[in-house]
């Protein structure tokens, strides 16, 4: 094994730990949709997007990261000492890592309660409107009732 083995899983771990300050970034974004008094669903949509795409990289970095560390693992183990720098840096970039995924999913925690209730106060407002509809509707009935005028002069008997 090369030192470039070694090298690729660091620089595998410095990408992660990139995208996730994007999925960071983008959850603040989202964060502050959900603050608004009137919900971006268009906005929350690009959001919900660009949040998909972040996954997909992260997963395929995972994927690659665990491929060249199947690979490798072996001569990591039994080399420590020749690659101690690189298992060094591993080791900082992993605890930043889980650091930020525990961020990470305290605020999606956070977006998923806002959401909810953002999506809540949207029901109560259709609602709201629907029975304002039904309200006038019945109004309108029965001020047409209220001008209907039976005729005196018909005899409704047969």
């Amino acid at each position: 094994m090369s030192l470039s083995s070694a090298q690729i899983l660091v620089e595998s771990l410095e990408k992660k730990n990139r995208i996730l300050d994007e999925v960071i970034k983008e959850n603040k974004t989202q964060e502050s949709l959900f603050k608004r008094d009137e919900l971006d669903m268009e906005a929350l949509d690009a959001s919900a997007d660009r949040m998909g795409e972040l996954a997909e990289k992260l997963e395929l970095l995972d994927e690659g990261f665990e491929a060249v560390y199947d690979r490798i693992r072996k001569e990591l183990i039994d080399n420590k000492s020749a690659y101690r720098a690189e298992i060094k840096r591993m080791q900082e970039l992993i605890a930043e890592i889980t650091e930020k995924v525990v961020g990470i999913n305290a605020a999606r925690m956070r977006n998923k309660q806002q959401a909810e209730q953002q999506f809540k106060k949207s029901r109560q407002q259709i609602g709201q409107a629907s029975s304002k509809m039904k309200a006038s509707q019945n109004y309108y009935n029965n001020m047409n009732r209220l001008n209907y005028v039976d005729s005196h002069f018909y005899d409704s008997r047969k």
